[in-house]
């Protein structure tokens, strides 16, 4: 349908997740603003709202606001017997499913161009409007289960790198000798280190500093590129495909190199990852990481320690300049930031304990990353079932429990105790 833009109007945008509501609610940066509002229509709350060519990734959903949005959406309100949530939700099953994008007819990859008469020509499940509405709040409580869940796992990781940023900061500032005699470092985020340690400007540990390419014209060739989005818990994961053909020598990485983002948002810049790979691997990182080549005579993992520790990248970040919610850490700069210098062989000594001393730590870590995953899959797949009529929950207590329209699954201010303990029979009490 296409309804008229009213001037109080604010534009709604479709989010990837199904939320479906004015740009404002969820954030203002990170948009394309239109010179002029060619074509936008009016959006009222209970419309169903489909992205054209963003529903292939989920950009389906209810809108919780009145406003105005571009041509690019699809507009549409039920009639008597359809409940746009519920509608919603089949759709986005068709997104998760990749059945919409297999509809493509366009030559651009990971895009549709899924309008209203491709959906209208669609054959979909029509339960009676009483089922749709309890499918609706099965799915409803079943998203605030697992959001309360994930929450918790999260709130663990954050209480497990907490404790382990602790154990890193003791140990690249300090040493591993509690009883060592300390002196001033002179240096701006640091107060006293061993007395036989130096402050020494970062570059002087270094064969070199490279940017990385330019190039952004991504194929199949052989040479994989790194972005910052392979830099993660101070290592770097390698993509398994995807590449350039060809890149100048110096620009591929060697076992043991370093990558630090450049340039970023405030909270990412300045991140750092050891690559662990060999030059067989053929790999090189994008233009805003910089690469940085540690001389013989130090330890790239104790540097490596050092540079991702909480107190160090955050004095980094305060370093960088920012524009547009936009930050920039000039490698110049960087080099020359004073870092507090163990000899040789402590720079060893204390790399290899943090690597023994942090293993449980990554190891929960790991686990409960693993729990998110698995929690995520499983809701995917029950709410499938749920809303294909393969699972019949209109007798489940969670069908029958009236609860607000709402794009966003209820959360839960428990305490993380009372969470953790209820991780083990959320799922089990869905009864399904």
């Amino acid at each position: 349908m296409q309804r008229s833009v009213r001037p109080e109007d604010g534009v709604v945008t479709a989010f990837r997740d199904g939320v479906v509501t004015l740009r404002k609610n969820r954030r203002t940066t990170g948009f394309t603003e239109a010179l002029q509002e060619i074509g936008y229509q009016g959006i009222r709350k209970g419309d169903l709202v489909i992205h054209a060519m963003d529903a292939f990734a989920g950009a389906i959903g209810v809108s919780d606001s009145d406003g105005k949005g571009t041509p690019v959406y699809s507009v549409c309100q039920p009639t008597g017997d359809a409940n746009s949530w519920y509608y919603a939700l089949v759709l986005r099953e068709m997104s998760r499913s990749g059945y919409l994008l297999s509809l493509a007819k366009g030559i651009r990859e990971r895009s549709t161009d899924f309008r209203f008469v491709d959906f209208a020509s669609l054959m979909v499940p029509l339960p009676p409007v009483e089922e749709q509405e309890q499918i609706v709040r099965f799915v409803r409580q079943l998203d605030s289960r697992v959001n309360r869940l994930i929450k918790a796992k999260r709130r663990l990781i954050e209480l497990l790198n907490e404790q382990k940023q602790a154990i890193i900061h003791q140990a690249v500032t300090r040493g591993l000798d509690p009883t060592v005699p300390l002196k001033p470092s002179g240096i701006n985020w640091l107060g006293n280190i061993p007395q036989h340690w130096r402050a020494i400007a970062i570059k002087r540990m270094l064969k070199r500093m490279d940017y990385g390419t330019s190039e952004s014209s991504m194929d199949e060739g052989a040479i994989r590129v790194l972005t910052m989005g392979h830099i993660r818990d101070g290592e770097i994961n390698v993509p398994v495909s995807g590449g350039l053909d060809a890149v100048p020598d110096f620009l591929l990485l060697e076992q043991n190199d370093l990558l630090f983002n450049r340039t970023n948002s405030p909270d990412l810049v300045g991140k750092v990852g050891i690559f662990k790979g060999t030059v067989d691997d053929r790999v090189t990182f994008a233009s805003y990481l910089v690469r940085l080549r540690v001389l013989d005579e130090h330890s790239p993992f104790w540097l490596n320690y050092l540079l991702g520790s909480r107190e160090f990248w955050g004095f980094a970040r305060s370093q960088a300049l920012v524009s547009l919610h936009q930050a920039n850490l000039n490698s110049t700069r960087y080099g020359q930031m004073l870092v507090p210098v163990p000899p040789p062989n402590e720079q060893v000594e204390i790399a290899e304990h943090l690597r023994g001393a942090l293993a449980t730590f990554e190891l929960g870590m790991a686990k409960a990353r693993s729990e998110i995953d698995f929690i995520r899959e499983y809701r995917s797949r029950l709410v499938a079932d749920v809303v294909t009529g393969q699972l019949d929950v209109r007798q489940h207590p969670w069908a029958n429990i009236e609860i607000e329209d709402s794009t966003e699954p209820i959360l839960d201010d428990t305490e993380l105790e009372d969470d953790l303990e209820e991780t083990d029979d959320v799922l089990e009490e869905a009864g399904v």
